[in-house]
């Protein structure tokens, strides 16, 4: 079996100077980033990825295939490590690409593909989260996200590609590389393997899975690389996460001088239990920059403690998406109000095509915003006129210059509380129709997205709508420790709930669904002039797939795969010592 995770090779480059951490940030746990699957922190971020589908036919005999292919997964450490390389290089050569390339891969299991492999010990029923638990198809079956259960479409869980009955996986394999030849190549070298074959004895292997559906993404081609379909950059606004490496530098450097509990200016710092099991989390009734506990201690997020330690939960959701139907209802929104269609549509998500923030640049696109990722993402929603500002600092290594205070949009005036980014993610909004909501308990509900394009790019375009009958869309995956209070919380509370932030504010019109038969969703915007009452009965992102799953750490990996002697040794988060008062 190929050897994926290290399948790059450079001369040595000179190294940067680690971005050291705060004094307040010294305190936060070390990571076992030779223990978490790669694709969690800090992600793959390639160019290209493949899903592999699997069923478990034969667990004795998957298990064996398994023992083999967990020394492939690349891990937190070796996906840093390149990372570094690959900017060491390119600083080095004065901004040109550099032609150090690596492939990945990594792997996670639906709990039935678990519950096929599960040794003793492993407590797999003490799994809390009943999302993960019951799986994709039987929630979204019941109606629980929305989708249109019954209608006979596409989207009709019955007629997914992926995911539907009698197609459900127990295992996905996450692939990822800079070029396409080379993943293709890792993927057929991998599926290979899984096809039955005779030793060099003559003895016939078998791997015990199938597999079930092969989905390719592919970063769209330029200009447009780092956008969706639709035309919109995409995956600007991530989590950074506390935590620190075992040299102490942390695993997303403090890099806004004005407020060292941030990344980049506007990306909060989360704890790692927000995403990893075994580490702090945030804790609801608490400042966001104060630890809460362990995820598995909360009763609500319990998982068998030694087996889920470094494993981190993965919703992934195939979202075709219906491109030219969007463009054309852009175009009738600019005729009926008098606007540019990127205006209508830079309002409904929240940001201009180029990825600028409406927040900051509310009358028309800025491209040299939008490439700023020191600035486009500083903004917050609600005034913080009674909030203490963060002490500035001096920080060392990188960091942003120049950092101005963060735009804001109280009223909806720039963003309407119906537009895209601001439902997904309200930041520091409050709401009366969800008593308690909060900065502090937003970030209870927070996700960190893999996602990536598939499909070939599209020939519609703002203000030339075109439709093809073409299969294209996301392939949405995101990792979290509660499926019930992450990604469904922010499904059924905030993007399909019309009356969040407030009563009238209507669905979210981009991934927003109405479950009942009419599909007809309603949204406010606010456009130059007014404040428009907005209708459709379509849906412009249909969900056609997918699965709820875990991606263990290395040694549980191995233990599932049968090697008795690390069953039980999955290892404790590391905590930094703490120097002893003279």
């Amino acid at each position: 079996m190929s050897d994926t995770k290290t399948s790059f090779e450079a001369p040595a480059a000179p190294a940067l100077e680690p971005a050291k951490a705060p004094e307040s940030r010294k305190e936060e746990p070390i990571l076992d980033v030779d223990q978490i699957q790669g694709n969690i922190f800090p992600g793959f971020s390639k160019d290209h990825q493949t899903l592999l589908f699997l069923r478990i036919d034969d667990p004795s005999d998957f298990a064996a295939w398994l023992r083999e292919f967990v020394r492939c997964v690349a891990t937190t450490e070796e996906v840093l490590a390149f990372n570094r390389l690959f900017k060491s290089l390119r600083r080095k050569q004065h901004g040109e690409n550099s032609r150090v390339q690596a492939s990945w891969v990594n792997i996670a299991f639906s709990f039935a593909g678990l519950k096929k492999l599960e040794r003793p010990k492993m407590n797999l029923d003490e799994f809390a989260d009943t999302a993960f638990t019951d799986g994709l198809l039987k929630r979204a079956m019941s109606g629980e996200l929305g989708d249109p259960v019954g209608s006979g479409k596409s989207g009709d869980p019955a007629n997914w590609v992926v995911g539907g009955p009698k197609r459900e996986p127990d295992v996905v394999l996450i692939f990822a590389a800079d070029d396409r030849n080379d993943l293709n190549d890792e993927v057929a070298f991998t599926a290979t393997s899984l096809f039955p074959s005779t030793d060099a004895g003559g003895k016939l292997v078998r791997s015990g899975a199938s597999i079930l559906y092969r989905q390719d993404g592919d970063v769209l081609s330029k200009p447009l690389d780092g956008h969706e379909h639709f035309g919109f950059k995409d995956g600007i606004s991530q989590p950074g996460i506390r935590g620190l490496l075992r040299d102490g530098t942390p695993l997303t450097p403090s890099q806004n001088p004005l407020n060292p509990g941030q990344g980049k200016p506007g990306q909060d710092l989360l704890w790692p239990g927000e995403f990893v099991f075994g580490y702090p989390g945030q804790d609801p009734k608490k400042e966001i920059d104060e630890a809460g506990a362990d995820p598995l201690k909360n009763k609500k997020r319990k998982a068998p403690a030694r087996f889920a330690r470094n494993g981190s939960f993965l919703v992934i959701r195939r979202l075709h998406q219906d491109v030219g139907a969007f463009h054309r209802f852009l175009g009738e929104l600019g005729t009926r109000f008098k606007i540019p269609p990127a205006l209508a549509g830079a309002r409904m998500v929240g940001r201009w095509p180029s990825g600028a923030p409406v927040v900051i640049s509310p009358a028309e696109d800025n491209t040299s915003l939008a490439e700023d990722d020191c600035q486009n993402n500083n903004f917050e929603f609600a005034d913080e006129e009674n909030k203490k500002p963060a002490e500035p600092v001096t920080l060392t290594g990188e960091f942003c210059p120049n950092v101005k205070p963060p735009e804001h949009d109280p009223d909806g005036a720039k963003l309407p509380f119906a537009g895209h980014i601001r439902k997904a993610y309200p930041r520091n909004d409050e709401s009366e129709s969800i008593p308690g909501l909060n900065e502090s308990t937003t970030q209870t509900h927070r996700l960190l997205r893999r996602g990536i394009p598939y499909g070939p790019q599209s020939a519609s375009a703002l203000g030339a709508p075109f439709d093809d009958n073409v299969d294209r869309g996301l392939l949405f995956l995101a990792y979290q420790v509660s499926i019930v209070d992450q990604f469904e919380f922010v499904t059924k509370n905030w993007v399909n709930n019309p009356d969040f932030k407030d009563g009238g504010t209507g669905f979210d019109p981009i991934i927003g669904q109405n479950g009942d038969s009419t599909r007809r969703r309603s949204f406010k915007l606010g456009l130059p002039g007014e404040t428009a009452a907005i209708e459709t009965d379509q849906d412009w992102v249909i969900p056609t797939g997918g699965g709820y799953f875990f991606a263990p750490s290395i040694n549980s990996l191995v233990a599932l795969a049968g090697d008795d002697d690390t069953s039980n040794a999955v290892p404790k988060a590391s905590k930094p010592k703490k120097k002893k008062k003279k």
